[in-house]
């Protein structure tokens, strides 16, 4: 080997224990590097973990939370119904305290309306009978109608006592009554189909259906009196007036019974 051969040798060997060098230099100085990469990555996956479970706790505790509201809603509500429930109850307990001192009160009125009631409808028949005989039978029907009401603990105290002032107030209208319908009466013992006037209170008349007879009833003796024949144009056209037969301008020419004496 020449002189000029070992320093490139020398040289080259250099060169690669250089190399060599730098590679296990290299090799040497990973090692803590990726400690640290290992311990950083787990350190994150840590971190990771403990932010998953503190969302999972943060989404656990927003709904308790949540229900809680729910639930502090519906409680509220429930007190406000129960309140609205109470002051409710207490409204109904005064109505029925008022109501059951009222059918208190109406009892003892009903007690001491019904003799009343019964002393006027005896009184309204009483009346009747020794009233003019118009509409008579259906006068007195009306009269034993009401009696019977009276009797019936079917009809309210109020209705009874309603139809009883109903039936006054029917006969206090007859007063002002011009009236003429067809009927059938008993004249000195003789039954006749006739036409009847009724001139209020003042006066009652009839005039068979032919016209052959005409009269009026008698105060005094509480009968049925035949008039002169006289009377039987005045009291036909009455009828044919009240009936809307005839106009109503002329006068009525009829016999009025004079006042009886006091």
């Amino acid at each position: 080997m020449s002189s000029y051969g070992l320093p490139k040798m020398n040289i080259r060997l250099s060169v690669i224990a250089c190399v060599a060098g730098l590679g296990f230099a290299t090799v040497s100085l990973a090692d803590p590097t990726d400690d640290i990469v290992n311990s950083g990555l787990s350190r994150a996956k840590a971190a990771a973990a403990s932010q998953a479970r503190i969302n999972q706790v943060s989404e656990a505790t927003e709904k308790v939370i949540s229900r809680y509201q729910q639930q502090s809603k519906l409680v509220d509500s429930l007190k406000s119904y129960n309140d609205r429930m109470r002051r409710t109850i207490t409204a109904q307990t005064d109505a029925m305290a008022k109501l059951e001192r009222s059918i208190e009160d109406a009892s003892l009125i009903e007690r001491q309306i019904v003799p009343l009631m019964m002393r006027m409808i005896e009184g309204l028949d009483a009346f009747v009978k020794a009233d003019l005989p118009f509409q008579k039978q259906v006068r007195q029907d009306r009269v034993d109608r009401i009696r019977g009401y009276l009797t019936n603990a079917n009809i309210s105290a109020a209705e009874r006592f309603r139809q009883v002032l109903q039936a006054y107030s029917f006969e206090a209208g007859y007063g002002k009554t011009l009236n003429a319908y067809t009927d059938s009466i008993t004249v000195e013992g003789e039954s006749l189909s006739v036409n009847v006037l009724q001139i209020g209170r003042t006066g009652l008349y009839y005039q068979t259906l032919d016209g052959a007879k005409t009269g009026h009833w008698d105060r005094a003796s509480s009968a049925w009196q035949e008039l002169d024949s006289s009377y039987a144009d005045g009291v036909n056209h009455a009828i044919r007036v009240v009936q809307g037969k005839e106009p109503s301008e002329s006068l009525l020419e009829l016999p009025i019974a004079a006042p009886e004496a006091n």
